[in-house]
């Protein structure tokens, strides 16, 4: 209905339209795009009362800066009152008891929430096939998969279902299917959006950060999510711009942007080699610098990044056990029967998986020879972010080593799913902002996305040389 929300909010404000049918006609996407799987559950009469509301704020002049956004949020945030699954079995009936700090900034300055997304369990995985509830399907492509884990979120977006969706980045899951799907996704500095009522996977890497068709909204949305919460310790005090009104500014004169040798040499497709070298030649045409430069380590950041993340989802995952929420195995006799037949019975095989060799690597006489070695592994691997951004302001980098690939293609074969991340996990070690952009198609017809790295908490940076690209190359 509107390309961006600047186009929404001045209709909603001259009375062209009203939020009531704007919710209406993401609704009636929301019907027609069933097949896609994308919703696990939609709040229909909620979001139509609330825009309700909003359309007499709106003619008080009392509106919120979001007025009339409409929003899904991915199913491992919560909602207060409604059902929270993180797509497993183990909580398909768990009621949210709060609404998550990120998503209640949102609704603060009346966005809309229109319903929850399917994901990857635990949002875990590369390409949400792991969901207890289906898989979710690319909109460009029913046979292809949407990307992972958030992919609930990025079809959502990029069937127009709704404006902007919510997604959660532990190692490329935000950039991943906003690639596969054609749209813009963020994942922020850690620390920079709080993390309470995030479920968590892995909690030193976890970022939530948005979808949209365009850099501006996901520019808006950042900066009422943005900023320091006292129930996050692992939220940060730290200065936020207008990032929606830093797009407007031309590149900065003498921007310097870096590209990783290391990355075009990992067996990648063709035709997104050609797309990003096609972006560096126009950059480089517009009087940005744009230089070569190495991660020497980068290529231990798959191997580091899941003996890290396996870890923690192991400890992360314990409290389900059956006892205090969640499915409660009925074939129990004892105790520790309940204990493990409700974790057999409730949790995903690929979820097990990781369980299990998070807590292998945690083991007595194991924990040195992997975990200790990854976390010094982690720490390099960051160092070298450091010493870049001493030569260049921003990285571009493929945001995945494919397109999107078909759906059952890589269930069977963890690693290959796995390799998926290769581009993007390096941020998520080392705590950067991250951002893909669409930069056209492949022979397919399937949408090759570009990744912009950056300084910690400099979003704005990344999100104006993202948007430049998105509008320009």
């Amino acid at each position: 209905m509107f390309d961006n929300y600047s186009a929404l909010r001045s209709g909603l404000d001259s009375g062209k339209v009203s939020a009531v049918e704007i919710v209406k006609h993401y609704l009636d996407n929301i019907n027609k795009g069933k097949h896609l799987n994308a919703f696990l559950s939609v709040f229909e009469d909620e979001a139509l009362a609330k825009a309700a509301e909003i359309d007499k704020k709106i003619a008080s002049g009392k509106a919120g800066r979001l007025a009339g956004m409409v929003i899904a949020v991915k199913d491992v945030l919560s909602v207060k009152g409604k059902r929270m699954t993180c797509s497993s079995k183990i909580l398909e009936n768990f009621e949210a008891l709060y609404t998550a700090t990120a998503v209640q900034r949102l609704i603060d300055e009346d966005a809309i929430i229109i319903g929850k997304t399917n994901c990857d369990e635990f949002a875990m995985g590369s390409s949400n096939e792991n969901s207890a509830y289906g898989a979710v399907l690319n909109p460009h492509d029913i046979t292809r998969v949407p990307g992972g884990s958030s992919g609930g979120s990025a079809a959502a977006a990029a069937a127009d279902m709704c404006m902007v969706s919510l997604g959660t980045d532990t190692g490329g899951s935000i950039r991943q299917p906003a690639a596969f799907c054609g749209i813009a996704g963020l994942k922020p500095t850690y620390g920079r959006i709080s993390r309470y009522g995030l479920t968590a996977f892995a909690s030193s890497f976890d970022a939530i950060g948005p979808f949209a068709k365009n850099v501006e909204d996901a520019a808006r949305a950042l900066y009422e999510m943005a900023g320091h919460d006292e129930n996050d310790s692992t939220s940060v005090k730290h200065d936020k711009t207008d990032y929606y009104a830093e797009l407007s500014k031309p590149l900065k004169k003498g921007l310097t942007v870096g590209i990783v040798k290391e990355f075009l040499d990992h067996g990648v497709q063709k035709e997104i080699v050609d797309a990003v070298h096609s972006v560096t030649k126009h950059l480089e045409s517009a009087g940005v610098k744009v230089k070569e430069i190495s991660l020497p380590n980068a290529e231990y950041s798959i191997q580091t990044y899941y003996i890290l993340t396996t870890a923690e989802a192991s400890s992360n995952l314990a409290r389900y056990d059956g006892a205090r929420y969640g499915v409660r195995s009925k074939d129990s006799a004892v105790l520790e029967d309940m204990y493990v037949n409700s974790r057999t019975e409730g949790f995903g095989e690929e979820v097990k998986r990781r369980i299990m060799l998070g807590t292998y690597v945690l083991s007595s006489g194991y924990y040195d020879a992997y975990y200790k070695k990854a976390q010094k592994a982690r720490r390099i691997i960051k160092d070298d972010f450091h010493n870049v951004f001493s030569e260049a302001d921003l990285i571009i980098t493929p945001t995945t080593p494919t397109t999107a690939f078909k759906i059952g293609e890589k269930i069977n074969d963890p690693l290959a799913m796995y390799l998926n991340d290769v581009f993007t996990t390096t941020a998520n070690l080392a705590g950067i902002p991250a951002l893909s952009v669409p930069v056209g198609k492949d022979s397919d017809g399937l949408p090759i996305g570009l990744q912009v790295m950056g300084k910690d908490f400099d979003e704005a940076g990344v999100l104006s040389l993202g948007n430049y690209i998105m509008r320009n190359c």
